[in-house]
C-alpha cells in the first residue's frame, strides 16, 4: 500500500521520540515532517534532538531538517506531542486548515466535539467529528488521547464496569519521572523522595474518566456519573505508572468474577486487528507482588495494561494494582492507534 504522509510535532521531546520510533517503520505511517520550537527549527534532527530512548536514533529521521509548526506542512496527518499551551494555539489552527491531528496534548481533551480515546473502550465517540465540522468549522478533525495515568484506571474500569457497574473509585498513583517530560525534575528533589503532588493531575483523572466511560446518545458524548477521588504522587521509577484502585460497585462482584470479567476484555474486533494493538489489552496478575513497572510496563509491546493484587476491600467492594507504560500506551502508543481506528473507519485523507 500507498503509505500516508504524517508530520509529528514537537518531535525532539520524550513523547515526540517514542512517536519517532513508533511511526519510523509503520505499516500504513510515512514520515515527512518533523517540527519543533524556534530554537530547533531550521537544524537537522540528529543534531538538534537528544536521543532519550534506548538504542539509536532511526536513521530514516537522523537528516530531516526541523520545522516550524505551521499549517504549510506536508500530507494532512499530524501526530502532536506538543506542550499544552502551544498544542492550544496551534491544533486548532491546523484541524480548521483540514489535517487530522492525533494528540496526545490535553488542549483538546474537553472540547465539545473532539473524541477522548482509548479505541477498546469508546472507538464510538467517533460520532462526535461530525460535531467538529458543523460547531466549530474544521476541515479536517481532532481526536485526543487522555492523560498517560487515566489511561490505566479507565482501562482496568471498563470492563468492570460494563459486567457489575462502578460507582466509585478511590485512586492513588505512583507515576513515573519520564511523565514530567526532560529534563523532568532535579535529582534532589525526586532521589530518595516521594512528591505527593502533580499539577492538575488528580483533576484530569477524575473528569477523564467519566469522559473516556460516557456513553453516546444522538451523536453527543454522555459522561459517566462515577464518583473518582485521586492522590498523584510522583516516585523515582523511570517509566511506568503504578496505580492502586479500591472500587465500589452497583453489584459487587466476587474476586474470581472479577478477575474473569478482566481477562476475558478484548476489545472490537476491528481494533484488535489493528498493527498498535496489544493481544491482551488487560493482563491479570496472579503473583502475590505484582504488576511491578519495572517487569511489566513493556508488557504488549508498552500497550497492555497489567492488572493484579485483586482482592476484597474493606472500605469499598474490591482493591487492585494496575500498571500502565506512560509514554507508550499513556502517549504515543495511545495516539497512533487512534490514527489506525481513523484509518479503518475511512476518516483519514490519503
Amino acid at each position: 500500500m500507498n503509505k500516508i504522509p504524517v508530520s509529528i510535532l514537537g518531535a525532539t521531546g520524550a513523547v515526540g521520540q517514542r512517536f519517532v520510533e513508533m511511526l519510523v517503520d509503520h505499516p500504513y505511517f510515512e514520515i515527512v515532517a518533523l517540527t519543533g520550537s524556534e530554537r530547533s527549527a531550521g537544524k537537522v534532527y540528529g543534531q538538534a534532538c537528544r536521543w532519550l530512548l534506548t538504542g539509536s536514533m532511526p536513521e530514516q529521521v537522523r537528516d530531516m531538517i526541523i520545522q516550524p509548526t505551521s499549517t504549510n506542512l506536508p500530507g494532512k496527518v499530524a501526530f502532536s506531542a506538543l506542550p499544552a499551551p502551544i498544542a492550544r494555539e496551534w491544533e486548532p489552527q491546523l484541524a480548521a486548515a483540514g489535517y487530522a491531528i492525533c494528540s496526545n496534548a490535553s488542549a483538546l481533551r474537553q472540547t465539545p466535539g473532539v473524541p477522548l480515546l482509548i479505541p477498546e473502550i469508546n472507538y464510538d465517540h467517533l460520532e462526535m467529528i461530525p460535531l467538529q465540522h458543523s460547531e466549530l468549522g474544521w476541515k479536517g478533525l481532532a481526536v485526543t488521547s487522555p492523560n498517560c495515568t487515566t489511561n490505566g484506571i479507565a482501562m482496568t474500569l471498563k470492563p468492570l464496569d460494563d459486567a457489575f457497574g462502578v460507582e466509585a473509585v478511590f485512586v492513588s498513583t505512583m507515576q513515573a519521572i519520564s511523565g514530567a517530560g526532560y529534563p523532568g525534575l532535579a535529582s534532589l528533589d525526586i532521589l530518595d523522595n516521594v512528591i505527593p503532588f502533580i499539577n492538575g493531575e488528580e483533576e484530569k483523572i477524575q473528569l477523564e474518566t467519566n469522559l473516556l466511560l460516557g456513553k453516546m446518545l444522538n451523536g453527543k458524548r454522555v459522561n459517566a456519573q462515577i464518583q473518582v477521588s485521586a492522590h498523584a504522587n510522583r516516585v523515582p521509577v523511570f517509566d511506568g505508572h503504578t496505580i492502586a484502585l479500591s472500587i465500589k460497585f452497583h453489584h459487587k462482584p466476587s474476586v474470581e468474577d472479577a478477575i474473569h470479567a478482566l481477562e476475558s476484555f478484548r476489545g472490537p474486533v476491528e481494533v484488535q486487528q489493528m498493527p498498535t494493538a496489544p493481544e491482551c489489552p488487560i493482563l491479570v496478575r496472579q503473583e502475590t507482588d505484582r504488576p511491578q513497572p519495572r517487569r511489566d510496563r513493556d508488557a504488549g509491546n508498552g500497550m497492555s495494561i497489567s492488572v493484579g493484587r485483586i482482592r476484597p476491600c474493606t472500605l469499598f467492594d474490591l482493591r487492585m494494582v494496575s500498571v500502565v507504560h506512560n509514554t507508550v500506551r499513556g502517549a504515543a502508543g495511545g495516539s497512533v492507534l487512534n490514527a489506525e481506528l481513523l484509518y479503518a473507519k475511512g476518516l483519514l485523507d490519503t
